[in-house]
């Protein structure tokens, strides 16, 4: 393999990677300050790329459909938080696994009823559509770029968030000294309110600006959620920044596997897995 193709193996695993971490961001927000185990998230990336198919088809505009996409994202999120997941809290975290696994099953019943069982594409934007040369005869999607530039926005906005805002300092505060934080003042329910609405709005806008890069179909939320379960394992539970380096580590390995050995590339990701956790079984950051 030359240069130019190793280049171009490195940008898909790393905007791979930038996309899982958008998803096992949530993930471990909602996991590591409210302390539940969330099966439900694939389907909201599930959720999001059929969000992203249904709007451009309504306002022809991916853009413009992310947008809308995270407004009712976040919206979705609260009225969860606020109808289901708060019940929860206190309760086994085998309860909180039945209430998320049962939590699939509605939204693929959803989804089913709302846009059926077809398997969809979305198109990219035309001024997306192009390519920047690599060299003389290969060349690299803007559209993959653009995914990238979108996840490392989001990225830089989610620690601008956690760490220099008041938000972001109650929501630390929280995490790791609830009984404190309650003690100061601080609304814990608004707080796992507003975590839950933004871990369910980054895998929403995950699945929305995955969608041309893929079909749409139904329980496609389930594969990615295993792998995001790997990043959070690798990274450290509750971790963002140890999410970060695992999902950049997991999306070349997985990259790179399937090009150089394609006979184990299904195992590459949870050897990988095996031999951190024999290492650090704290995973590589603690929260």
């Amino acid at each position: 393999m030359d240069l130019a193709n190793i280049l171009i193996q490195l940008l898909n695993g790393v905007q791979y990677g930038l996309l899982l971490f958008m998803l096992a961001a949530g993930l471990t927000l909602i996991f590591g300050i409210m302390g539940v185990v969330n099966l439900a998230h694939g389907s909201f990336y599930m959720l999001g790329a059929y969000l992203a198919w249904w709007l451009v088809g309504l306002i022809d505009s991916l853009p413009l459909a992310i947008a809308v996409g995270a407004a009712l994202a976040l919206l979705l999120g609260w009225l969860l938080e606020w109808g289901l997941f708060r019940h929860f809290y206190q309760r086994d975290h085998l309860d909180q696994v039945l209430l998320t696994f049962g939590l699939i099953y509605l939204l693929e019943e959803a989804r089913s009823l709302l846009w059926g069982d077809d398997v969809h594409a979305v198109a990219v934007p035309p001024a997306l559509a192009g390519s920047v040369a690599l060299t003389d005869t290969l060349s690299y999607p803007i559209y993959r770029l653009f995914v990238m530039g979108v996840c490392v926005l989001l990225a830089l906005a989610l620690w601008a968030l956690i760490t220099h805002t008041r938000l972001g300092m109650r929501i630390r505060a929280g995490a790791f000294q609830r009984e404190m934080a309650e003690a100061l003042g601080i609304n814990i329910r608004v707080l796992h309110a507003v975590v839950f609405a933004l871990g369910v709005m980054l895998a929403v806008v995950a699945g929305m600006v995955a969608a041309p890069l893929a079909s749409v179909y139904p329980g496609m939320g389930a594969p990615i959620l295993i792998m995001c379960f790997v990043v959070v394992v690798i990274g450290g539970i509750g971790s963002v920044r140890g999410a970060l380096v695992a999902a950049l580590l997991v999306g070349l390995v997985d990259t790179f596997g399937k090009v150089w050995l394609p006979q184990l590339a299904s195992v590459l990701v949870y050897l990988l897995m095996a031999l951190v956790l024999l290492v650090r079984p704290e995973g590589l950051f603690r929260r």
